[in-house]
């Protein structure tokens, strides 16, 4: 009980301290850590993780809400995840996703409009489909806030499909190679991505311990600022959020300069 009431006046100090400072506008979240979360936990089995990550991402999403940061994207699962990990581990976690976006997101009541990254022809049908559905059901969401799922999300592939998808669009339009070489921009890029006519993440949170981006919105990315926790996903508490947003109040963004 002491422990509990340490830590909400601690809580409620980081957010006072946090709410005097400047907010991301778009927090990027690589929600790493279920598994090795779970062996710590004692569970049945490793990938029981994935279920309670999935979960906690509405705590999250709440704290998020509270503070006004109206754009949360969480990297899910990896190109990578569905074709190296074992097959009983990827069903299980898509099912698990499949059942959150379902139960919590697919619905015109939503707080959050959902946005999808990646290929959704990766997925199974029932995964792609309860992914359309939720952003079909969240389209009208005017509340503000917009969750970006990146499921079978891989960020060097969202380039290529830009670039492909610009192409496209260059040649049905009659424009030579030649003349799209002399006239491209980042913009012509960004206009193609999966995350197009958002936010670039201004922090981006990487849980578990690791200290890497593993193919996460390389492209958006770009002048993030990176926070590393070493705590696992499921066990991602307030309180180390709110240490992350302090650290990125306190930084002095450059953007390249």
């Amino acid at each position: 009980m002491h422990t509990d009431l340490l830590h909400s006046l601690y809580a409620r100090r980081l957010r006072r301290q946090v709410m005097a400072g400047p907010l991301p506008r778009h927090v990027g979240l690589i929600a790493d850590g279920n598994r090795r979360w779970a062996r710590q936990m004692g569970l049945a089995h490793p990938s029981m993780g994935h279920k309670y990550g999935a979960e906690h991402i509405r705590h999250v999403l709440s704290w998020c809400e509270g503070l006004g940061i109206s754009h949360v994207t969480v990297f899910l699962c990896s190109t990578e995840n569905l074709q190296h990990r074992d097959d009983e581990e990827v069903a299980l976690l898509l099912q698990v996703l499949e059942e959150m976006v379902s139960e919590h997101f697919d619905r015109p009541d939503s707080h959050w409009q959902v946005h999808v990254a990646g290929m959704l022809d990766l997925l199974p049908d029932t995964t792609a489909r309860a992914l359309k559905s939720a952003v079909e059901a969240t389209r009208t969401c005017t509340t503000g806030f917009h969750l970006t799922l990146a499921i079978g999300y891989g960020g060097r592939q969202e380039v290529v499909e830009a670039m492909r998808e610009l192409l496209y669009e260059r040649a049905e339009a009659g424009q030579s190679m030649q003349e799209l070489a002399a006239t491209l921009t980042a913009d012509d890029i960004t206009r193609h991505l999966y995350t197009a006519g958002q936010p670039n993440p201004d922090l981006v949170i990487r849980t578990s311990g690791e200290h890497r981006m593993s193919n996460f919105l390389l492209w958006q990315s770009a002048y993030s600022e990176l926070y590393f926790c070493e705590a696992y996903w499921p066990a991602f508490r307030e309180i180390d959020f709110l240490r992350a947003l302090r650290s990125f109040a306190a930084r002095q963004r450059r953007y390249g300069g």
